[in-house]
């Protein structure tokens, strides 16, 4: 069982930065990959970005490529998620995951990913 609760989310303007958190409990955090997912209102939630166990491979949406940076620190049982230059189509919750099976191709998918934390609303103002 993995419990996440992210943190770090605000309301920032066009161009600004924010660093989002989700810290896991459990012992074996090390073991899963890890993605973010975002949903705008009235939209699907969707892929964002996703990091390998190890930490040695990311996997970006076309959208925040260059602006987002996804890392983790498996000392510290805490993913992060660098967004700079935000733009207010950015507006949305952040959600983490933590999935123990996904693969390159399920990795952007919902259903790769076994557990997920609350969200944290991000706002982006123009």
């Amino acid at each position: 069982q993995v419990q996440l609760v992210e943190s770090g989310g605000g309301l920032v303007q066009a161009g600004g930065s924010l660093r989002l958190s989700c810290a896991a409990s459990g012992r074996t955090f090390s073991h899963y990959a890890m993605g973010w997912f975002r949903q705008a209102p009235g939209k699907k939630r969707e892929f964002v970005v996703a990091i390998t166990w190890s930490g040695d491979n990311t996997y970006y949406a076309d959208s925040v490529k260059g602006r987002f940076t996804i890392s983790r620190d498996n000392a510290k049982n805490t993913v992060y998620l660098q967004m700079n230059s935000l733009k207010p189509e950015d507006t949305a919750v952040y959600y983490c995951a933590a999935g123990r099976r996904v693969t390159p191709i399920t990795l952007v998918g919902e259903a790769g990913y076994d557990y997920w934390g609350q969200g944290t609303q991000v706002v982006v103002s123009s």
